[in-house]
């Protein structure tokens, strides 16, 4: 396993990938977010998910982030643009014409008995948001290519797995460092408590047969860093160490099957087994 990297640009990301793989299948994990959540997917057109994700190149105006909630519309959902003195999810659900702000979350955004809740999705502020990873993602990383099959709706995640092509799935670093055994004590904002779990994340590896090439030895060891994107290069370890033990067959590789909206709109989050306190 080699030490993480910058993306670059995010327009050719996936055949760099493809020709680093030389031809052969890319597993790939990302944290962003990858559907939309069951209640404002309802009221949209399209068939699904990747129906939805290819007409946007025709709606550029999507991704401006609202300033005011007046400027929220459903081809405009992206809210706050800045913070402002009242403002509430609940009155950003309102605007959106949902019935309460829980209505924002996806049911794999929620808190479960593991871990607390991810952010909704069109939320834009804070240190917790992903709202911008969305609109980037959305935007900038060709996911409607046709070598690129969305996991799980295209399909059970290993079965997607095919030469010549990119199986994208969400990973969630929160909920991968608990499918892979790993507590962090502090904060992973913090170097010297990343620096803390270097033991047990080589452990982590070696148990998923993944041997760390002497840069990402380094890392680790290091805590990732002392600059701001150390955290960045911590959670992209622990997402890929979620995606090989899906890959190894220890966790599954599909989303729950008694509910159709994670497979045509919500999605899922790869490997995750619980689910939310309280089912959308």
């Amino acid at each position: 396993m080699f030490a993480p990297e910058p993306v670059g640009e995010a327009a050719s990301l996936f055949a760099r990938l493809l020709a680093r793989a030389g031809g052969g299948a890319v597993a790939l994990g990302v944290d962003f977010p990858l559907g939309l959540p069951r209640a404002y997917a309802a009221r949209r057109a399209e068939a699904d998910f990747p129906a939805f994700l290819a007409g946007l190149a025709e709606r550029p105006g999507f991704f401006e982030v609202c300033a005011t909630l007046d400027q929220v519309a459903p081809d405009r959902p992206f809210y706050p643009a800045r913070g402002v003195r009242g403002m509430t999810r609940a009155a950003h659900a309102a605007a959106l014409g949902l019935a309460d702000a829980r209505a924002l979350s996806r049911a794999c955004d929620r808190a479960t008995a593991a871990r607390p809740a991810g952010a909704p999705l069109f939320w834009t502020l804070g240190a917790n948001q992903t709202g911008k990873a969305a609109i980037a993602a959305w935007r900038d990383l060709p996911l409607s290519a046709p070598f690129v099959r969305l996991w799980p709706f295209a399909g059970p995640f290993r079965g997607l797995l095919a030469p010549g092509r990119v199986a994208l799935a969400e990973t969630y670093p929160a909920e991968a460092l608990r499918q892979v055994g790993l507590r962090l004590a502090g904060s992973k904002r913090r170097q010297a408590d990343r620096a803390a779990l270097a033991g047990a994340l080589r452990t982590a590896l070696a148990r998923s047969g993944a041997a760390a090439e002497p840069a990402l030895a380094a890392t680790i060891a290091d805590g990732f860093g002392a600059d701001a994107a150390g955290e960045d290069r911590f959670d992209c370890v622990i997402g890929l160490l979620g995606v090989l033990g899906v890959l190894a067959g220890g966790r599954p590789d599909t989303a729950p099957a008694d509910d159709p909206w994670l497979h045509r709109w919500e999605g899922w989050v790869l490997g995750q087994t619980d689910r939310p306190l309280r089912w959308p």
